[in-house]
């Protein structure tokens, strides 16, 4: 009686195998490719995505990723960068030869090069040797373990020195257009 349910079990387990490994030649796969008489009906459409490098996403490594790309860019000497939470400052150093013109040009490209990257699309770029010292002496401070508050007041302050806030002071009012002022307008004959 064992032999029969042994050999009857191992039977039931042969043929259940031969089942599940046997392919389905009826029907074409719906991921096989036409043939050459044939066509797709089915439009698929395939997302292409490029994968995230891993990077480094601590503050400091950050800062260093765009310095090295601040410092690519031609006519930067040397550069410094602040990350601190989402805000970015970035100090570069220049020829002091160059002309005034040529400066903006340079923290221009500067700017649109740092753009590339995620964490330097909003950075600030300052140009101005007096706040790069400063940003040095902050980045500084960071790496002795200054307190936050300290920090965060002289990064107002550079702040505060490349965008100067706009005065509420004074109301701007649109005026009438004048009888003078349309005169001047008329072309003459």
């Amino acid at each position: 009686m064992m032999t029969i349910v042994r050999s009857l079990s191992i039977t039931l387990s042969l043929i259940f195998l031969l089942v599940g490994c046997q392919s389905k030649n009826a029907s074409p796969a719906k991921d096989a490719s036409p043939g050459p008489n044939q066509t797709i009906s089915e439009t698929q459409r395939v997302r292409q995505t490029q994968p995230n490098p891993d990077r480094d996403q601590s503050s400091q490594a950050i800062a260093n990723r765009l310095v090295k790309i601040a410092t690519s860019v031609p006519h930067v000497k040397g550069a410094t960068a602040v990350v601190f939470g989402k805000y970015t400052l970035v100090g570069i150093d220049l020829d002091p030869h160059l002309d005034r013109g040529r400066v903006g040009t340079v923290k221009y490209s500067v700017a649109q090069a740092l753009q590339e990257d995620p964490q330097g699309a909003q950075a600030l770029v300052t140009a101005d040797v007096d706040l790069t010292e400063r940003l040095r002496d902050v980045l500084e401070d960071i790496q002795n373990g200054r307190p936050v508050a300290g920090i965060l007041e002289e990064l107002a302050d550079i702040t505060n020195r490349i965008v100067p806030q706009p005065s509420h002071e004074t109301e701007k009012k649109e005026q009438a257009p004048t009888r003078q002022n349309e005169q001047r307008l008329k072309p003459t004959p």
